[in-house]
């Protein structure tokens, strides 16, 4: 099948396409006559698990540690499990840091007027308590 198909039957866009196998998360497709990249059912599969990945917010160096431990069937499952915990840790981490900004927000924005005066703790909090 073309970028195009796999792209519709994978759910991944054809830029990113292009790009994992520009960075060698997938590999190159051999060609068609007119040039045209011919991707079969493996690469549609690697292309989900990709996709997956990225998803749940792997970054794309463990994402290639993650396919070599995918197509290792002597792999051990502690280190799947490894790399899992520790990228829900570093969610978690995000996480906290999204809800304390969050907070600041609403904190600032409930000691803000919201009215013509141009005092403002939002606008100087952004300043740095400078004007």
């Amino acid at each position: 099948m073309n970028i195009g198909q796999a792209s519709k039957a994978s759910g991944v866009s054809q830029r990113m396409i292009r790009h994992y196998e520009k960075i060698g998360l997938i590999p190159p497709p051999p060609r068609r006559g007119a040039g045209y990249r011919d991707f079969d059912n493996s690469d549609l599969h690697r292309l989900r698990f990709i996709a997956n990945a990225r998803d749940l917010g792997f970054p794309i160096e463990e994402i290639r540690t993650l396919l070599g431990l995918w197509s290792d069937n002597c792999r051990s499952s502690a280190e799947v499990k490894r790399l899992a915990l520790a990228r829900a840790g570093e969610l978690q981490r995000k996480a906290e840091a999204l809800t304390a900004m969050q907070r600041t927000l609403v904190d600032l924005a409930e000691r803000c007027h919201g009215d013509e005066r141009p005092d403002c703790p939002i606008i100087a909090e952004l300043a740095g308590g400078h004007r």
